[in-house]
């Protein structure tokens, strides 16, 4: 069974292979709060307490099939994530390490449909909150699943460096580990902080 990947004007196509080998989380760190922001598209991404609904996998699992000269990047720092989205349209496709060699990749929901019903139903409940203390609001959501969900990235990583999956990655040039397919933008000290504003 796979999952497609779209952007939204769907220019940008693709799938999850091997839908039983993710992690599911939301992250509500202030990095990916900027992320949204910097694309305008916080709206549709964020949950009302700044919450990004990320689904993990190894990049092996992901297959673009159509427009992936749309797929450009971001980083909001020059030492930070590698952060994809479709130029066409700013939908938010996930996000990568700097080095294939760690291999991992959290896809964005916005990227595969918003019906949250039809993503549990796939890739299970959400088992993973992070970064709660970046969340938005007083009553702030409980760190939850950390331990769990650390471990089942950490062995899909390792995994894949001993097999030689992490070659396999649509985000980097064929038989190289530091260099994408296309390159970064390092986001300024002004837009950086642009983004970081709460809105």
């Amino acid at each position: 069974m796979v999952h497609s990947i779209s952007c939204s004007c769907g220019k940008l196509q693709g799938q999850i292979k091997h839908i039983h080998n993710i992690n599911r989380c939301v992250c509500y760190c202030a990095d990916c709060q900027a992320f949204a922001r910097y694309l305008n598209k916080e709206e549709e991404v964020l949950d009302e307490q700044g919450g990004t609904s990320i689904v993990q996998t190894i990049p092996e699992n992901v297959v673009f099939s159509q427009g992936i000269e749309n797929l450009a990047c971001i980083r909001l720092s020059d030492r930070g994530l590698l952060r994809w989205y479709a130029a066409c349209c700013h939908t938010p496709i996930g996000n990568t390490p700097p080095d294939a060699k760690f291999s991992f990749v959290g896809l964005v929901y916005s990227c595969l449909g918003s019906d949250q019903n039809v993503l549990d139903e796939t890739f299970g409940s959400i088992k993973m909150y992070v970064h709660t203390a970046d969340a938005l609001g007083e009553n702030k959501p409980k760190s939850q699943g950390t331990f769990l969900g650390t471990l089942r990235i950490l062995g899909m990583i390792l995994k894949a460096r001993l097999t030689g999956a992490y070659k396999n990655t649509p985000f980097f040039v064929s038989g190289s580990t530091s260099t994408s397919i296309a390159t970064p933008k390092v986001l300024s000290e002004n837009e950086l902080a642009e983004a970081m504003k709460v809105k």
